[in-house]
C-alpha cells in the first residue's frame, strides 16, 4: 500500500474549531505552524503576507489559510488590518517585541477596536527581559534554558537537536495551548487578552521532568551519563551489517528482558543495564551484535515485540511504514508531504484545506 495522492482542493474545512476565525501576520518559524494546527481543525485562518513574500514559503506549514498581502506600514493596510481585527477571535504574530506597536497593531490599538479578541505573541525571548530585543535562532533558545547542554556525545560541545524542541515543542505548541487557554478563560470573563509565549518559557516547562528527578539522583543531565540521551546501552541508536541504524529502549526491566531473550545476548548484556560502570563494555557489545545483521533482518526480529525496538527511518520511508500507512499519518498532496492533522478526534476530525491565494475578508 503507498501513501495516498490528493489534491488539497478536495477537502472542505472542518474539525473542532471549526467557526473560529484566526487573523495570522505572517512570519517564519512557530507562528505558521500554530497557525497550521488550528487550521487543520477546522479554524478559519487569513493570513496577512508582506510584499514579496515572508522569504522562506513552506506548502506544507502554510496550508490551509487564504492570505491577503498588505503593506501594513501605511495607513490603507494598518486600517484593513483593523478591520479584519474586528471580526476575529484570535490574532497571531511572531515579530520581534515592539513591531506590531509601532504600527498601529499592537495588543492596546486592536482590543479598542475587538475587546474579546485572543491575541498571540510567539518570540524566542519572551516580550520582556534583558535579551528581548536580541536576535535568535532555536540553538539559542534550547543553550539557555539547559536543554542543550543535555544534549551530544560524551565528548565534543553539545550538538543542536533539530528545531523540534524548541521552535516547535517550547514555541508553536504553547502557543497554541495558551491560545485555547485563553479562549476557554473569554468564555466567563467575556473579554480577551494577550498570550505571550516565548520559547525559553515553553523548553524549560518541557525540562520540568528533569528538573524534578534531579534533585533525588533519579536521573542525570552529564552526557557521559544520562539515561536518556544515548549514554545508556539500552536506549540509543545501533548501526547494522548494512550500514542502517536501528533504535532500542527498553528501559523497564521487563521489556529489556525481552530484547536480551531475542537477541540471545551474552552475559556481559544480562549483569543489568544500570549501572553507568558498565556502559561502555555493553555499549561495544551490542554495538559488536546488531552489526552482525542488517536492518531488515533486526526488523523481522524484534518489531512488534515488547523489546521496544524500532528501525531509523527517514521522512520518505517513514511515510511508507506500514503502521503510518494505516492511520494514515501521511498524505501525498501534489508531490510533497502532509502530516495528517493532529491530535484525531471521534466526531469531528480535522482535515487539510485548499489555500487560497487572497481574500478581501471573512466568508
Amino acid at each position: 500500500m503507498s501513501t495516498a495522492t490528493a489534491t488539497a482542493t478536495a477537502t472542505p474545512r472542518q474539525g473542532p474549531l471549526l467557526g473560529l476565525r484566526v487573523l495570522e501576520f505572517a512570519s517564519i518559524g512557530p507562528s505558521p505552524h500554530c497557525a497550521m494546527l488550528l487550521a487543520d481543525l477546522g479554524a478559519e485562518v487569513i493570513r496577512i503576507e508582506r510584499e514579496g513574500g515572508n522569504g522562506w514559503p513552506n506548502p506544507v506549514v502554510d496550508r490551509g489559510r487564504n492570505s491577503l498581502t498588505l503593506d501594513i506600514r501605511t495607513e490603507a493596510g494598518r486600517d484593513q488590518c483593523l478591520t479584519l481585527a474586528e471580526g476575529a477571535d484570535v490574532l497571531i504574530e511572531g515579530l520581534r517585541p515592539g513591531v506590531m506597536e509601532r504600527m498601529g497593531l499592537g495588543p492596546e490599538q486592536v482590543h479598542t477596536r475587538n475587546p474579546r479578541l485572543v491575541y498571540g505573541r510567539m518570540t524566542g525571548w519572551g516580550q520582556t527581559g534583558p535579551l528581548a530585543q536580541s536576535a535568535g535562532h532555536d540553538i539559542n533558545y534550547l543553550a539557555i534554558t539547559g536543554a542543550l547542554a543535555a544534549i551530544g556525545g560524551r565528548e565534543g560541545p553539545a550538538i543542536p537537536p533539530l528545531n523540534l524542541v524548541g521552535d516547535f515543542g517550547g514555541g508553536s505548541l504553547y502557543l497554541a495551548f495558551g491560545i485555547m487557554a485563553a479562549l476557554w478563560e473569554r468564555e466567563r470573563s467575556g473579554v480577551g487578552q494577550v498570550v505571550d509565549a516565548a520559547i525559553v518559557d515553553g523548553v524549560s516547562s518541557m525540562m520540568t521532568f528533569f528538573a524534578g528527578l534531579l534533585p533525588s539522583g533519579a536521573i542525570s543531565l552529564e552526557r557521559d551519563r544520562n539515561l536518556l540521551a544515548g549514554a545508556a546501552p539500552h536506549y540509543r541508536c545501533y548501526t547494522c551489517a548494512d550500514g542502517r541504524d536501528i533504535a532500542i529502549g527498553p528501559l523497564e526491566p521487563q521489556f529489556l528482558a525481552e530484547l536480551m531473550e531475542r537477541i540471545d545476548a551474552p552475559d556481559v548484556l544480562r549483569q543489568g543495564c544500570n549501572d553507568p560502570v558498565l556502559w561502555t563494555e555493553q555499549s561495544e557489545a551490542l554495538a559488536s551484535l546488531f552489526a552482525s545483521r542488517t536492518q531488515a533482518e533486526w526488523c523481522a526480529l524484534l518489531e512488534g515485540s515488547d523489546a521496544c525496538f524500532a528501525p531509523v527511518l527517514n521522512l520518505e520511508e517513514a511515510a511508507q511504514h506500514p503502521h503510518m500507512q494505516q492511520r494514515g499519518v501521511y498524505r501525498d498532496i501534489d508531490g510533497t508531504l502532509h502530516a495528517a492533522p493532529a491530535p484525531r478526534f471521534s466526531r469531528t476530525p480535522g482535515s487539510i484545506t485548499d489555500t487560497v491565494e487572497s481574500t478581501s475578508g471573512w466568508d
